[in-house]
């Protein structure tokens, strides 16, 4: 077998196995499930008893306002459909990036990590 064609059949394995490798570690989960309220840091769950009663809210000037969806995370909706709740992180100056945003829909997200990725949460587990 010639140099050029070792190296082709080189090449071709290993996108195949990249490829495999991306799809095994998709395959075990399912990132639309709803992950329960109960297993995210207990202070998502105080957040979310403030949100359900109204406030007072630990950060009036930013708490219960219109969350943009700007980095197009969550699915698209009309601009003024979520809004974006702190949960306090403990130990931090500010904020923090930890945020619950509901959906006019019900829907219910939580970012650990300020908007880069996102759960779905079931608030009633």
């Amino acid at each position: 077998m010639g140099s050029r064609r070792r190296i082709t059949v080189a090449l071709v394995g290993l996108v195949l196995l990249v490829l495999a490798g991306w799809l095994i570690r998709d395959a075990g989960t399912d990132a639309s499930a709803p992950v329960p309220l109960s297993s995210l840091p207990p202070e998502a769950t105080a957040t979310w008893r403030l949100i359900e009663r109204g406030g007072p809210f630990p950060y009036p000037a930013n708490d219960g306002k219109t969350f943009a969806n700007r980095e197009r995370r969550l699915p698209d909706r009309a601009p003024d459909h979520y809004r974006e709740y702190t949960v306090p992180t403990p130990g931090s100056q500010d904020r923090g990036a930890r945020r619950l945003i509901t959906g006019a829909g019900s829907e219910l997200f939580y970012t650990a990590d300020h908007y880069a990725t996102f759960v779905t949460v079931d608030p009633t587990r």
